[in-house]
């Protein structure tokens, strides 16, 4: 059964994540931190998507009584199985970010590094969606932007910017907003549409790595 939930509303990084979050108590966001919050939010909803969209489709095969064959044919990363797997990882990784950065004192070099994080694992979701779809071409498209929106993330979290580069932060976010309009366009997920996040679960060990000092 799947952690996530989803319901209507504005999904993209331009909107900041849902209500102020973190130690601001009930005071909202600087603009920096809520522009990383905004683009953290918007990959680990990207990944969720994708985690839905995968589940949806076994479970519609399962329906059809086509799963049992699915699940033995091979890919380039493994089974049908092993692709909802690393999914559903990709998907977790990226929301457990997010909210290390909700929960970290305000700081833009490590909320830039959680945004950053939240996109690579986003990335890692959308191979896998691009897999399970067969590579095709609108699902290759939504990867490519998924690892374009990642790097540039990393880039705008690198030691030299700090989270701080207005110039980086804003290819950053038009990156992510290129990334969520490809995922439309793949079906992930529909215009318009706000997916919430999956469960956390037990935090890795690779995600505490990433918590504030």
């Amino acid at each position: 059964m799947s952690e996530q939930q989803h319901d209507q509303g504005a999904g993209t990084p331009s909107q900041a994540a849902e209500g102020p979050q973190g130690p601001e108590g009930h005071e909202p966001p600087s603009p920096l931190r809520a522009a990383h919050l905004a683009r953290a939010h918007s990959a680990a909803s990207r990944a969720a998507a994708v985690l839905r969209h995968i589940e949806g489709s076994r479970a519609e095969e399962e329906r059809a009584g086509a799963g049992a064959g699915a699940e033995e044919e091979r890919t380039g990363a493994g089974t049908r199985a092993e692709i909802l797997f690393k999914a559903g990882h990709a998907a977790r990784v990226a929301a457990q970010a997010l909210a290390v950065l909700r929960e970290g004192r305000p700081q833009p070099a490590a909320d830039s590094r959680c945004a950053r994080n939240a996109a690579a694992a986003a990335s890692q979701a959308a191979r896998m969606g691009e897999l399970h779809d067969d590579g095709g071409e609108l699902a290759a498209a939504a990867s490519r932007a998924a690892l374009k929106a990642a790097q540039a993330a990393g880039a705008a979290s690198a030691a030299g910017a700090g989270g701080e580069n207005q110039a980086l932060n804003a290819e950053a976010g038009a990156a992510e907003e290129a990334a969520v309009a490809a995922a439309e366009a793949a079906g992930w997920t529909r215009p318009g549409e706000r997916v919430v996040p999956v469960a956390t679960g037990i935090r890795s060990a690779d995600v505490m790595a990433m918590t504030h000092f």
